[in-house]
């Protein structure tokens, strides 16, 4: 019997990636749209795991279906792991996603230590309370200036090791197998697998 979970995210991004990656699980997923879930998070945890967290049991309680949330993002070793749980809000709310890439880089400018890597923490939080917890990571380095337009978010920024070309510049199936989000769901999925 296939099992419907709701997705806690409302970045049509995520979305897209954690769809693609989930099917052909045997998991039916919905999203917040679907349900009309129109409520914001507030992301007050100081990690990764905790935001995932608050999201999950938050869309888990309202809709009464397991919500599976994630919580991710660009940790810089040059910006001693900057800007983490920040990197949606990072250089201000209202910036795009390129001017918060352009705003990573002038924050970079002169630094030859380029290393970083992608986190992303996924937590399925089920009625019963019960939560399965994930977590995948993608190492590479900063770049120059933008390329690509494929992807979101810092995508067009990260070169990922073993690379020559950012995210935003590779297919999704490419993407999908070496992301951060990739690695985290199919480590969801196995500990799922145990659950059911």
């Amino acid at each position: 019997m296939t099992k419907k979970y709701v997705l806690a995210t409302a970045n049509p991004g995520k979305i897209s990636e954690m769809r693609e990656i989930l099917t052909g699980l045997g998991i039916e997923i919905v999203t917040r749209d679907d349900l009309g879930i129109d409520i914001t998070v507030e992301e007050t945890g100081d990690t990764f795991y905790q935001n995932a967290e608050l999201k999950a049991r938050a869309i888990c309680e309202i809709s009464g279906l397991p919500a599976i949330a994630d919580d991710s993002g660009l940790a810089v070793d040059a910006l001693s792991g900057d800007p983490g749980v920040y990197s949606s809000s990072y250089g201000g709310e209202s910036l795009s996603s390129s001017e918060r890439c352009d705003f990573l880089l002038k924050k970079m400018e002169g630094s030859e230590q380029r290393r970083a890597k992608f986190v992303c923490v996924i937590i399925c939080v089920f009625p019963t309370g019960e939560m399965i917890t994930a977590a995948g990571e993608c190492h590479g380095i900063i770049s120059n200036a933008l390329h690509g337009t494929a992807g979101f978010g810092y995508d067009p920024v990260f070169i990922p090791a073993g690379y020559k070309k950012t995210m935003a510049e590779l297919s999704s199936e490419e993407k999908n197998k070496i992301s951060h989000r990739g690695k985290a769901l199919r480590n969801f999925v196995k500990l799922l697998e145990k659950h059911s």
